[in-house]
């Protein structure tokens, strides 16, 4: 890997985007956030991981509430977050350990708005992972034990959850190709070949650089 790079995945339901970017994370011998993220922020907080696992990339409900307590002002002096919903706590924890963590260290992470969060960072590299729907409806009921008669239904909902999500905290439309550097349709590949690809761009990078 680069020096000083990071990686961010964001992905599709079921399109193997965690399995991706933990191995990804694992050859390049960095590492990897995602669920690592909840209690990250539970142990920062006081706040139980269970609490936040809940409320883990899901919007608040109400986008009045959000502005009215001053969610997006809290990088300058916000101090009411107790007042806020567990959503919107969650995302400001994630939010200011991933920055804090792109001071220190390479790693892989997944989710999180993560390539919006680090976006002022010129050493990030942005990832999509997607699939077709049939692929990712049968990893949803092979990996997540999901009953078939309403596997695609969950699938759909994931991904709407998603897109609500990334465009609720960062104002931009969740897979639009534009928001990244390099998009994997993982349809027909292996975790390990979508992973070789990640890594012989990145290797590109490094000729070109």
């Amino acid at each position: 890997m680069r020096n000083g790079n990071i990686v961010t995945i964001t992905r599709q339901y079921g399109s193997g985007g965690h399995d991706i970017g933990k191995l990804l994370a694992k050859n390049l011998g960095v590492s990897f956030y995602d669920k690592e993220l909840i209690s990250l922020a539970a142990k920062e907080s006081g706040i139980s991981p269970e609490v936040f696992a809940r409320a883990d990339e899901k919007p608040t409900n109400s986008l009045l509430y959000t502005l009215s307590t001053g969610l997006f002002n809290y990088g300058s002096g916000f101090s009411a977050m107790g007042d806020l919903p567990m959503n919107d706590q969650l995302y400001i924890l994630q939010h200011k350990i991933i920055k804090k963590k792109a001071e220190e260290e390479d790693f892989v992470v997944v989710g999180r708005c993560a390539d919006y969060v680090l976006r002022e960072y010129d050493n990030v590299v942005r990832v999509f992972i997607y699939a077709d729907i049939d692929t990712r409806v049968k990893r949803a009921v092979e990996r997540h034990d999901i009953e078939p008669s309403r596997a695609r239904q969950a699938v759909l909902k994931a991904d709407k959850n998603r897109a609500n999500y990334y465009s609720f905290y960062s104002g931009q439309k969740w897979g639009s190709p534009e928001n990244y550097d390099l998009c994997i349709n993982s349809t027909n590949l292996s975790t390990e070949q979508a992973t070789e690809m990640i890594s012989n761009y990145l290797q590109i990078l490094d000729r070109n650089a």
